[in-house]
């Protein structure tokens, strides 16, 4: 009887630690900044995409405690078939779409077909979305119809690829990298890529 009444006061003592808890939490990102992004900055990127035939570009990986979080612009001119292996899956950075402007379709599915590793040394992968695999296709795959404003989430792990672009399309992406594979870019460095060709 007193074993069952230490051990009913050692869980009551429990529960209200953990309720206490419950009520204060911490911030994961202790004393972080917020980062803004002009329009005139993403304006920017899209303009260097087009004179410079530039496809994904990054704005900004910023720290925010337990992820990193990158922002970038994507431009892609019209497609009217995606090329062999088109299809990019990234293992530990899930990805939103954002579309700015244009419309095409987007084919997404976790199923890969022939799936290859991605080279380690490939920008995409060493700046932007860590490693993953390319393939020639998805089974059972799901096609997204894209238009200004619509927004597509794509997790880490699942395949992706534009089937067709009409004329173009532009879109804001929102990169999550919980396991931060990806490096830090601040407003300064932002600013130095832009002002050089590449």
């Amino acid at each position: 009887m007193r074993t069952l009444a230490i051990a009913a006061a050692a869980a009551s003592c429990l529960a209200v630690a953990l309720a206490a808890q419950g009520d204060a939490p911490q911030p994961t990102c202790r004393m972080c900044p917020a980062t803004y992004i002009s329009s005139s900055e993403v304006q920017a990127y899209v303009t260097k995409a087009r004179a410079e035939k530039l496809t994904d570009q990054q704005i900004r990986d910023v720290e925010i405690g337990k992820s990193h979080v990158g922002i970038g612009v994507v431009y892609r001119g019209r497609l009217t078939a995606p090329p062999p292996d088109s299809v990019a899956e990234h293992d530990l950075v899930s990805e939103v779409y954002h579309v700015i402007d244009g419309a095409g379709t987007l084919v997404t599915g976790p199923d890969l077909v022939n799936a290859r590793r991605r080279p380690a040394d490939l920008e995409t992968v060493r700046l932007f979305n860590g490693p993953g695999h390319k393939a020639a296709s998805i089974r059972n795959p799901v096609q997204h119809e894209l238009r200004p404003g619509d927004v597509v989430v794509i997790p880490a792990g699942t395949g992706h690829y534009f089937s067709r672009i009409d004329d173009h399309i532009t879109y804001l992406m929102i990169r999550m990298d919980p396991d931060k594979v990806t490096p830090l870019k601040d407003e300064a460095a932002s600013t130095a890529y832009l002002a050089a060709p590449r």
